[in-house]
């Protein structure tokens, strides 16, 4: 097997493609996202990504070990984030699709780059936290989670990714504040770690000496244990997030009734 591997999204071109190549420097391998209009993560999206990894893994880390790099070869986006409607209408989505991928890059042996190109809303900007270190377009795009904005909450594993990410100011300006984060302001509340595009990934590797740790038996695991409390969220079924989802609905619901029968007393 040689490099670059196009892998059909889901066995279907036509779906978009997730392709598996390795730097011209050859500081590191890349997986690049190409699906129109803006890389939403569809179930068939998560399973490629994470079959993507899996090949790297088997067939090329124990020839040689070197960082990740994830990107988009659409230009206005990194990714859009799910596909709310294929989301909660696919039978096991969370538990087969979306999770296991969030813990894949969160447990990948290697370090793992997200070079944000473009926008990165709600799941895209989770996903790109999920990685170890995230480097944006200086000039477009913004990081965003929007739930706020269409009304969706956040399940216990997506709002672990920032609650453990961020600090507590950050963390509430992106979830109670939809903020959309441009690059500069990114920076400046550590969410992303350098400004530029794949021209600046070689030197960013360089300067964080990542092409030598990439290299340690006990990245992986090191990284495992430094976000075990995420991994152990993603672990948990989503039956038991959704009742829980459920439970604070009704509980919501019966505050309101008892409050509108005390004023009805009144």
């Amino acid at each position: 097997m040689s490099l670059p591997i196009v892998f059909p999204v889901y066995q279907d071109a036509s779906r978009g493609t997730v392709t598996l190549s390795k730097s011209d420097s050859g500081l590191y391998y890349l997986l690049t996202i190409n699906c129109l209009p803006d890389n939403r993560l569809t179930p068939e999206m998560c399973l490629t990504l994470a079959h993507a990894l899996d090949v790297l893994e088997d067939s090329f880390l124990s020839v040689e070990k070197l960082p990740l790099v994830t990107t988009s070869s659409i230009q206005k986006f990194y990714s859009n984030g799910l596909d709310l409607e294929r989301a909660t209408s696919t039978p096991g989505f969370w538990d087969t699709a979306l999770y296991p991928l969030f813990k894949r890059f969160l447990e990948y042996p290697t370090p793992c780059i997200a070079m944000v190109n473009g926008h990165a809303f709600a799941g895209g900007f989770m996903l790109s936290m999920c990685h170890d270190y995230r480097i944006m377009n200086p000039s477009r795009g913004f990081l965003c989670l929007n739930e706020l904005e269409f009304g969706a909450p956040l399940t216990s594993p997506m709002s672990a990714i920032f609650r453990f990410k961020l600090t507590p100011a950050t963390c509430q300006k992106a979830v109670l504040e939809a903020t959309r984060f441009t690059a500069d302001s990114a920076i400046e509340h550590m969410i992303v770690d350098a400004k530029g595009s794949l021209a600046e990934v070689d030197e960013f590797i360089k300067v964080r000496n990542l092409g030598k740790f990439a290299k340690s038996p006990s990245y992986g695991q090191l990284k495992s244990e430094m976000w075990r409390e995420i991994i152990n969220y993603c672990d948990s079924p989503f039956a038991e997030e959704e009742a829980r989802i459920k439970k604070g609905i009704r509980r919501e619901e019966e505050r309101k009734k008892s409050r509108a029968h005390l004023r009805a007393k009144m």
